[in-house]
């Protein structure tokens, strides 16, 4: 028989619980809150059929743009032959989680801030912008033994033989 290609086909791992996490939905996620322009992961929960996203979706991270009672609206893009469209999917909560993308960036902000304040109270003017970390130091080889190898002359008669 062929394969299927209904709406659920290959998602039998997919969409599975992990280890030891089956059972009850824990409270946080359903009190968590989100705001327009959060960025959220899509990452279904195979335990909850309602508002469940098109496999398609399934890792992807998105931007919040409408939040209703039991679900949020999430733009993600999604490439289709040649170009990427902007899809608005509305998902339920227990299948979305916040996203870390931007965890790096907040903190990095946070800390340009608090080193331009201190620049500012010391009168100077410095830059927050991140640099390459360019070409590692050079070192000389201490130590080292020269060594000259030569190959053995190939014997063909000794050889046709069986050896030496």
């Amino acid at each position: 028989m062929p394969a299927g290609h209904g709406l659920r086909s290959r998602t039998r791992d997919l969409f599975s619980r992990p280890f030891r996490k089956k059972g009850y939905i824990p409270l946080t996620t359903y009190l968590r809150t989100y705001k327009i322009g959060d960025y959220v992961d899509v990452k279904v929960n195979g335990a909850v059929h309602k508002g469940m996203p098109h496999k398609f979706y399934h890792g992807r991270t998105g931007r919040v743009w409408n939040v209703t009672k039991r679900a949020i609206g999430v733009e993600i893009n999604k490439q289709v032959g040649n170009r990427i469209i902007r899809k608005r999917i509305h998902v339920r909560v227990e299948h979305v989680q916040p996203s870390r993308c931007t965890e790096e960036f907040k903190l990095r902000k946070a800390k340009n801030d608090e080193l331009k304040a201190e620049a500012k109270a010391k009168g100077e003017v410095i830059s927050t912008k991140r640099q390459p970390e360019g070409p590692k130091p050079g070192f000389m080889v201490e130590g080292a033994k020269l060594e000259t190898v030569t190959p053995i002359p190939y014997d063909v008669v000794n050889d046709l033989k069986g050896g030496y």
